[in-house]
Protein backbone atom coordinates (compact mmCIF):
# COMPACT_ATOMS: atom_id res chain seq x y z
CA UNK A 1 0.00 0.00 0.00
CA UNK A 2 2.84 3.12 -1.31
CA UNK A 3 1.74 5.91 -2.93
CA UNK A 4 2.21 6.16 -6.50
CA UNK A 5 2.35 9.26 -8.74
CA UNK A 6 1.11 9.40 -12.80
CA UNK A 7 1.26 12.03 -15.26
CA UNK A 8 -2.15 12.67 -16.75
CA UNK A 9 -1.05 11.80 -20.33
CA UNK A 10 0.25 8.57 -19.00
CA UNK A 11 -3.00 7.90 -17.57
CA UNK A 12 -5.07 8.62 -20.71
CA UNK A 13 -2.89 6.20 -22.89
CA UNK A 14 -2.60 3.34 -20.67
CA UNK A 15 -6.55 3.47 -20.49
CA UNK A 16 -6.96 4.36 -24.18
CA UNK A 17 -4.79 0.95 -25.04
CA UNK A 18 -6.45 -1.54 -22.20
CA UNK A 19 -10.34 -0.14 -22.93
CA UNK A 20 -10.93 -2.26 -25.62
CA UNK A 21 -9.16 -5.30 -23.98
CA UNK A 22 -11.38 -7.99 -22.78
CA UNK A 23 -9.60 -10.87 -20.50
CA UNK A 24 -8.47 -13.80 -22.97
CA UNK A 25 -9.90 -16.56 -20.40
CA UNK A 26 -13.58 -15.24 -19.36
CA UNK A 27 -14.98 -17.14 -21.67
CA UNK A 28 -14.19 -19.73 -20.49
CA UNK A 29 -15.12 -18.95 -16.42
CA UNK A 30 -17.46 -20.11 -14.27
CA UNK A 31 -19.09 -18.92 -11.55
CA UNK A 32 -17.44 -20.53 -8.23
CA UNK A 33 -18.62 -18.37 -5.14
CA UNK A 34 -20.64 -15.34 -4.37
CA UNK A 35 -21.30 -12.83 -1.20
CA UNK A 36 -24.72 -11.03 -2.24
CA UNK A 37 -24.85 -9.53 1.49
CA UNK A 38 -28.90 -10.50 1.83
CA UNK A 39 -28.71 -11.80 5.33
CA UNK A 40 -29.43 -9.91 8.62
CA UNK A 41 -26.16 -10.68 9.97
CA UNK A 42 -22.54 -11.06 8.76
CA UNK A 43 -22.37 -14.77 7.93
CA UNK A 44 -19.48 -16.01 10.15
CA UNK A 45 -18.68 -18.90 7.98
CA UNK A 46 -17.34 -16.88 5.58
CA UNK A 47 -16.75 -13.64 7.24
CA UNK A 48 -14.15 -12.13 10.18
CA UNK A 49 -14.32 -9.20 11.61
CA UNK A 50 -10.64 -7.55 11.62
CA UNK A 51 -8.82 -7.61 14.67
CA UNK A 52 -6.56 -4.32 15.42
CA UNK A 53 -2.86 -4.38 14.39
CA UNK A 54 0.03 -2.05 14.65
CA UNK A 55 0.25 -0.89 11.06
CA UNK A 56 -1.29 2.15 9.35
CA UNK A 57 -4.25 0.35 7.89
CA UNK A 58 -5.32 -1.76 10.65
CA UNK A 59 -4.67 0.25 13.84
CA UNK A 60 -7.98 1.78 14.06
CA UNK A 61 -10.13 -1.71 12.97
CA UNK A 62 -12.87 -2.85 15.48
CA UNK A 63 -15.02 -4.87 17.10
CA UNK A 64 -17.56 -2.21 17.92
CA UNK A 65 -21.58 -2.93 16.19
CA UNK A 66 -21.25 0.74 15.09
CA UNK A 67 -18.78 0.17 12.72
CA UNK A 68 -20.76 -2.37 10.72
CA UNK A 69 -24.43 -2.60 9.21
CA UNK A 70 -26.39 -5.10 7.04
CA UNK A 71 -28.52 -2.58 5.07
CA UNK A 72 -30.66 -3.02 1.68
CA UNK A 73 -28.62 -6.22 0.99
CA UNK A 74 -25.14 -4.40 1.38
CA UNK A 75 -22.20 -4.61 3.66
CA UNK A 76 -21.57 -1.16 5.50
CA UNK A 77 -17.86 -0.72 6.94
CA UNK A 78 -17.44 2.53 8.76
CA UNK A 79 -15.10 4.91 9.74
CA UNK A 80 -15.99 7.38 13.04
CA UNK A 81 -15.08 8.81 15.59
CA UNK A 82 -14.57 7.02 18.97
CA UNK A 83 -18.00 7.80 21.33
CA UNK A 84 -17.21 5.00 23.31
CA UNK A 85 -13.47 5.96 25.31
CA UNK A 86 -14.78 3.61 28.73
CA UNK A 87 -14.35 1.22 26.35
CA UNK A 88 -12.10 1.76 23.66
CA UNK A 89 -9.60 4.82 23.83
CA UNK A 90 -8.55 4.50 20.35
CA UNK A 91 -9.90 8.19 19.27
CA UNK A 92 -11.13 6.66 15.70
CA UNK A 93 -12.53 3.33 15.05
CA UNK A 94 -12.98 1.26 11.83
CA UNK A 95 -14.81 -1.45 9.76
CA UNK A 96 -13.15 -4.42 7.99
CA UNK A 97 -13.66 -7.99 7.55
CA UNK A 98 -11.43 -10.89 6.17
CA UNK A 99 -12.19 -14.22 4.49
CA UNK A 100 -9.04 -15.33 6.41
CA UNK A 101 -9.10 -19.01 7.11
CA UNK A 102 -12.35 -19.50 5.66
CA UNK A 103 -12.60 -18.61 1.90
CA UNK A 104 -9.38 -18.34 -0.02
CA UNK A 105 -9.50 -17.67 -3.60
CA UNK A 106 -7.22 -19.93 -6.90
CA UNK A 107 -7.17 -19.16 -10.28
CA UNK A 108 -10.19 -17.11 -11.54
CA UNK A 109 -11.77 -13.04 -11.20
CA UNK A 110 -13.03 -11.83 -8.50
CA UNK A 111 -14.92 -8.76 -8.89
CA UNK A 112 -16.58 -6.28 -6.12
CA UNK A 113 -19.17 -3.77 -6.62
CA UNK A 114 -19.07 -1.30 -3.71
CA UNK A 115 -19.71 2.20 -3.54
CA UNK A 116 -16.86 4.54 -1.82
CA UNK A 117 -17.89 7.22 0.13
CA UNK A 118 -15.32 10.41 0.46
CA UNK A 119 -14.25 11.65 3.43
CA UNK A 120 -10.58 13.57 4.42
CA UNK A 121 -8.61 10.69 5.88
CA UNK A 122 -10.71 8.21 4.53
CA UNK A 123 -8.62 4.84 2.65
CA UNK A 124 -11.05 2.18 1.78
CA UNK A 125 -9.57 -0.82 0.31
CA UNK A 126 -9.86 -4.18 -1.25
CA UNK A 127 -7.13 -6.26 -1.50
CA UNK A 128 -5.46 -9.92 -1.15
CA UNK A 129 -3.35 -12.14 1.01
CA UNK A 130 -1.99 -15.51 0.54
CA UNK A 131 -2.66 -17.97 3.23
CA UNK A 132 0.05 -19.38 5.55
CA UNK A 133 3.03 -17.01 4.03
CA UNK A 134 4.57 -14.23 5.40
CA UNK A 135 4.32 -10.42 3.90
CA UNK A 136 6.15 -9.05 1.97
CA UNK A 137 7.29 -12.77 0.47
CA UNK A 138 4.30 -14.48 -0.41
CA UNK A 139 2.62 -11.28 -2.24
CA UNK A 140 -0.26 -8.45 -2.11
CA UNK A 141 -2.87 -7.60 -4.83
CA UNK A 142 -4.20 -4.34 -4.20
CA UNK A 143 -7.65 -4.83 -6.04
CA UNK A 144 -8.36 -1.60 -4.79
CA UNK A 145 -7.50 1.51 -2.52
CA UNK A 146 -9.07 5.63 -2.62
CA UNK A 147 -8.22 8.42 -0.95
CA UNK A 148 -9.97 10.91 0.94
CA UNK A 149 -12.29 12.57 -2.17
CA UNK A 150 -9.99 11.27 -4.96
CA UNK A 151 -11.67 10.23 -8.20
CA UNK A 152 -8.99 7.78 -8.90
CA UNK A 153 -8.52 4.55 -7.00
CA UNK A 154 -4.92 2.79 -6.86
CA UNK A 155 -4.57 -0.71 -8.00
CA UNK A 156 -0.78 -2.03 -6.62
CA UNK A 157 0.79 -5.49 -7.00
CA UNK A 158 3.47 -5.93 -3.90
CA UNK A 159 6.07 -8.39 -3.43
CA UNK A 160 9.93 -9.00 -2.02
CA UNK A 161 10.31 -8.03 -5.51
CA UNK A 162 8.95 -4.61 -5.79
CA UNK A 163 9.47 -4.02 -1.90
CA UNK A 164 12.51 -5.47 -0.81
CA UNK A 165 14.07 -4.74 -4.18
CA UNK A 166 12.73 -2.11 -4.88
CA UNK A 167 11.64 -2.92 -8.64
CA UNK A 168 7.89 -1.49 -9.34
CA UNK A 169 8.81 -0.55 -12.84
CA UNK A 170 9.97 -4.23 -14.42
CA UNK A 171 7.70 -4.81 -15.22
CA UNK A 172 5.31 -1.74 -13.93
CA UNK A 173 3.23 -3.10 -10.64
CA UNK A 174 0.76 -0.26 -10.42
CA UNK A 175 -1.91 2.00 -11.81
CA UNK A 176 -4.81 4.44 -11.29
CA UNK A 177 -7.55 4.86 -13.06
CA UNK A 178 -11.11 7.18 -12.37
CA UNK A 179 -14.37 5.68 -11.41
CA UNK A 180 -17.41 7.25 -10.80
CA UNK A 181 -18.31 9.54 -8.12
CA UNK A 182 -21.48 9.26 -7.55
CA UNK A 183 -22.11 5.53 -7.23
CA UNK A 184 -21.55 1.84 -7.69
CA UNK A 185 -18.19 0.97 -9.50
CA UNK A 186 -16.79 -3.02 -10.04
CA UNK A 187 -13.60 -3.08 -9.29
CA UNK A 188 -12.12 -7.15 -10.48
CA UNK A 189 -8.39 -9.06 -10.37
CA UNK A 190 -7.83 -11.75 -12.61
CA UNK A 191 -5.54 -14.27 -11.48
CA UNK A 192 -3.60 -16.69 -13.64
CA UNK A 193 -0.45 -18.68 -13.49
CA UNK A 194 1.58 -16.62 -15.43
CA UNK A 195 -0.04 -12.69 -14.51
CA UNK A 196 -2.32 -10.77 -12.82
CA UNK A 197 -5.42 -8.50 -14.62
CA UNK A 198 -6.61 -5.45 -13.25
CA UNK A 199 -10.26 -3.97 -14.59
CA UNK A 200 -12.62 -1.15 -13.04
CA UNK A 201 -15.82 -1.09 -14.27
CA UNK A 202 -15.07 -3.54 -16.87
CA UNK A 203 -11.86 -2.18 -18.45
CA UNK A 204 -8.79 -3.26 -17.79
CA UNK A 205 -6.11 -1.36 -16.49
CA UNK A 206 -3.21 -2.92 -16.76
CA UNK A 207 -1.51 -6.41 -16.30
CA UNK A 208 1.40 -7.65 -13.99
CA UNK A 209 2.96 -10.52 -15.75
CA UNK A 210 5.26 -13.16 -14.76
CA UNK A 211 8.54 -12.40 -16.19
CA UNK A 212 12.14 -14.26 -16.22
CA UNK A 213 14.11 -12.90 -13.98
CA UNK A 214 17.45 -13.86 -11.46
CA UNK A 215 15.81 -11.45 -8.67
CA UNK A 216 14.04 -12.77 -6.15
CA UNK A 217 10.25 -13.22 -5.50
CA UNK A 218 9.01 -11.39 -8.38
CA UNK A 219 5.55 -13.58 -8.86
CA UNK A 220 4.80 -15.33 -5.90
CA UNK A 221 1.21 -15.43 -6.51
CA UNK A 222 0.70 -18.91 -8.20
CA UNK A 223 1.95 -20.31 -5.27
CA UNK A 224 -0.65 -19.66 -2.73
CA UNK A 225 -4.37 -19.38 -2.60
CA UNK A 226 -5.44 -15.66 -1.45
CA UNK A 227 -8.19 -14.41 0.64
CA UNK A 228 -10.02 -11.09 0.77
CA UNK A 229 -10.10 -8.35 2.57
CA UNK A 230 -12.48 -5.39 2.76
CA UNK A 231 -12.04 -2.64 5.35
CA UNK A 232 -12.27 0.91 5.55
CA UNK A 233 -9.31 2.77 6.93
CA UNK A 234 -8.61 6.09 8.71
CA UNK A 235 -5.76 8.36 8.57
CA UNK A 236 -1.36 7.07 8.16
CA UNK A 237 1.38 8.49 6.17
CA UNK A 238 0.18 8.13 2.87
CA UNK A 239 -3.97 9.29 2.96
CA UNK A 240 -2.72 11.84 5.99
CA UNK A 241 -4.86 14.03 8.45
CA UNK A 242 -8.69 12.99 9.53
CA UNK A 243 -11.26 15.64 9.14
CA UNK A 244 -13.59 14.73 11.83
CA UNK A 245 -16.75 17.17 10.32
CA UNK A 246 -16.17 14.50 7.59
CA UNK A 247 -17.01 11.27 9.96
CA UNK A 248 -18.29 9.00 10.03
CA UNK A 249 -17.96 7.69 6.27
CA UNK A 250 -18.77 4.62 4.94
CA UNK A 251 -18.04 2.12 2.54
CA UNK A 252 -21.21 -0.03 0.71
CA UNK A 253 -20.04 -3.02 -0.73
CA UNK A 254 -22.88 -4.87 -2.91
CA UNK A 255 -21.99 -8.24 -3.51
CA UNK A 256 -18.71 -10.18 -4.40
CA UNK A 257 -18.31 -12.51 -6.85
CA UNK A 258 -15.67 -15.08 -7.96
CA UNK A 259 -15.21 -16.83 -11.00
CA UNK A 260 -13.09 -20.00 -11.73
CA UNK A 261 -11.03 -20.69 -15.24
CA UNK A 262 -11.71 -24.15 -16.37
CA UNK A 263 -9.43 -25.98 -17.40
Amino acid sequence: MNKHFFSPVFIFLILATASCSSSKKMSNAKPAWEENFNQQVLDTTRWIKIPRGTSDWDRHMSYFDSCYAMRDGKLILRGLKNSNLANDTARYITGGVYTHNKVSFGEGRLVIRAKLNGAKGAWPAFWMLPENATWPDGGEIDIMERLSFDSIVYQTVHSYYTLSLKIKNDPLSHIIAPINLDGFNTYAVEKYADSLVFFVNDIRTFSYPRIKTDKQGQFPFNLKKQYLLIDMQLGGSWVGEIKDDDLPVEMEIDWVRFYSFKK
